[in-house]
């Protein structure tokens, strides 16, 4: 089965399951969340709960620099849309690799960005784009988690399900959110482009902005391939 088409929806073992509510004042206390943050997680955030905890004496792998514990939170949302600004606030609250699953009503979504540690400051972790997967029911198929021999490989192999692109040969974990972040930033301005085109009245503004456009789709197409 190709990456792409990976179930991101796991069945994580019964041993790592943690279970707890996080109270949202625990977060604000950790993360210096300002008045609109806390806006955010009244009006968006039902309740949040520390579902597992993949770690060494939870699931028998072995932790790897950068990923000593992987954390599973589930979000219940009180909308369907959530900030993004809330769960970086989260991420930037708890000092582990996290994997969201987000709720709403009779649909889930899992949500993640690549999360490591600075490598200018250790105790700081630098957190990439998130990645997501469509709403799918919440009661539907899950999978069994993917076989690896370490927490690093594990996260990779749990991110990788998110990702529209997948890993070339040679290609590192950090380089492939590097190319998806390209990619996104390549399809706005092509969207843009497009855009700006079926304005143009002018017929040699249009013939230049064209000759943009073809060149931005190659650039998309370098990435894609």
């Amino acid at each position: 089965m190709n990456q792409a088409t990976l179930s991101p929806f796991i069945s994580y073992p019964r041993q790592a399951a943690f279970g707890r509510v996080l109270p949202k004042n625990k977060i604000y206390d950790h993360s210096g969340a300002n008045t609109r943050l806390k806006d955010l997680f009244v009006e968006q955030v039902e309740q949040i709960i520390w579902q597992y905890k993949l770690a060494p004496e939870t699931i028998n792998l072995p932790a790897k620099p950068g990923v000593p514990e992987i954390q599973v939170f589930a979000i219940q949302l009180k909308t369907p849309l959530l900030h993004l600004d809330v769960l970086r606030c989260i991420d930037g609250a708890v000092q582990f690799p996290i994997i969201f699953e987000l709720t709403f009503e009779d649909k889930t979504q899992v949500v993640a960005a690549f999360k490591r540690p600075s490598e200018s400051d250790r105790n700081r972790w630098v957190v990439s784009d998130y990645f997501s997967t469509q709403w799918m029911p919440t009661d539907g198929a899950r999978v069994a988690m993917p076989l690896a021999l370490d927490l690093g490989v594990l996260y990779e192999q749990l991110l990788q399900r998110l990702m529209p692109l997948t890993l070339r040969k040679n290609e590192t974990l950090a380089e492939l959110v590097t190319r998806v972040e390209d990619l996104r930033l390549k399809e706005n301005e092509v969207q843009k482009i497009a855009s700006k085109l079926a304005k143009e009245k002018q017929f040699n503004r249009k013939v230049e902005i064209n000759a943009q456009l073809r060149v931005m789709r190659q650039e998309l197409e370098k990435l894609t391939n």
